[in-house]
């Protein structure tokens, strides 16, 4: 099942500040979906390289030299540097990543060396409009994972990002079709929220402006004009009391929320990024714009990263307990399962959108 008969749909991960799991968010979420049917490929762009990390189960950067080496014109680096770099071929699909153990997920895999474009990008951002040697560059992302998107048969393009605000950054959010915004209850994710309610419509006036240029449309690689929207956030890496998220996490988790509310929902509708009540209605999202509450995965992270799969889909032979403490972990990646299926709904719900929503699909049970 597709959601857009056109192209993949692309859903950008993103938050300027760090730590908020949205590499985990990626993996799982994407692991979620191939599960649920789609065909899903996930673009690491983030020069940490976390999320081809996680996939490919590297322990140290001597593993990750090794691919460069065997592979390094299947990353994110080498698709887009016939662009960046000039040289007389065009992009084309690079080799992706098959996950293990999860049929239809794929990854593009990330580069450090990504991070060398970012000045490039920037002034051709910048000044493509009268530079007309720079027209290629502002649409090669897009292109390049389009075509790899495509060679694969993608139905979702999940993009990994870096914590900031660069040029690299605001290009992948002009090129998304939709954007996600994983959060942790704190201080300082109330203040990224604050300042997304800026840089957001600030990003989709830019994208808006890039596409319409003559010089950037008539590019060997246009620059889209996607009409990025914000799907809401996740909200995770809290710890749960009784079920519930703690007394001192729900304080913050409530200020997240009335940010949202207050802050961020009204910019994002006055730039036009978000979809309509009803299609928020339908996918069961709550006027927090939470599309799922996470708890804290604990020691199954270390499970996880240990055997490359996500917490929900660890099996009893890979969690090394015994007794209550087994039967606690097997409950806890029951939990996890369930609500990242809700999420994966929800998703698929908000995104599967021709022309306007589908309302024929029933509406998403929330649990309470």
């Amino acid at each position: 099942m597709t959601p857009n008969s056109n192209s993949p749909t692309r859903i950008a991960f993103f938050n300027h500040k760090g730590g908020v799991s949205k590499t985990t968010s990626v993996f799982h979420v994407g692991w979620m979906l191939a599960e649920r049917g789609h065909t899903v490929l996930m673009v690491d762009t983030d020069a940490q390289c976390n999320l081809t990390g996680m996939v490919m189960g590297f322990k140290g950067s001597g593993e990750l030299e090794a691919f460069y080496a065997a592979h390094g014109d299947s990353t994110i680096r080498s698709a887009v540097a016939p662009a960046f770099e000039g040289r007389p071929r065009p992009i084309e699909a690079v080799t992706t990543v098959q996950v293990s153990g999860r049929e239809g997920l794929h990854l593009l895999a990330g580069d450090i060396r990504l991070a060398e474009y970012e000045v490039t990008l920037g002034i051709a951002q910048e000044l493509s409009g009268s530079i007309q040697a720079l027209q290629n560059v502002p649409g090669s992302i897009s292109y390049a994972i389009d075509e790899t998107a495509r060679s694969i048969g993608a139905d979702y393009v999940l993009i990994d990002m870096s914590p900031g605000l660069g040029a690299i950054n605001q290009n992948l959010v002009g090129i998304s079709d939709y954007v996600i915004v994983p959060v942790a209850p704190d201080f300082f994710s109330v203040m990224a929220l604050d300042s997304l309610s800026r840089v957001l419509p600030r990003w989709r006036k830019w994208a808006s402006q890039a596409a319409s240029m003559e010089i950037l449309a008539d590019a060997a690689y246009p620059f889209p004009d996607r009409n990025t929207k914000v799907l809401g956030t996740i909200v995770q890496r809290f710890r749960p009391r009784a079920g519930k998220p703690a007394a001192a996490f729900q304080r913050w988790i409530n200020e997240i929320g009335h940010s949202f509310k207050s802050t961020l929902r009204p910019a994002l509708q006055k730039s036009g990024q978000l979809l309509s009540p009803e299609a928020y209605s339908k996918a069961g999202v709550r006027e927090d714009m939470a599309l799922a509450y996470i708890a804290d995965f604990n020691s199954l992270i270390g499970v996880s990263q240990e055997h490359s799969t996500p917490v929900f889909a660890l099996t009893e032979d890979q969690i090394p307990n015994v007794g209550v403490v087994l039967d606690t972990n097997i409950e806890s990646t029951e939990r996890f399962h369930a609500e990242f299926s809700e999420l994966a709904q929800r998703i698929e719900k908000l995104t599967l959108i021709s022309g306007e929503m589908d309302t024929t699909l029933p509406p998403v049970e929330i649990r309470e």
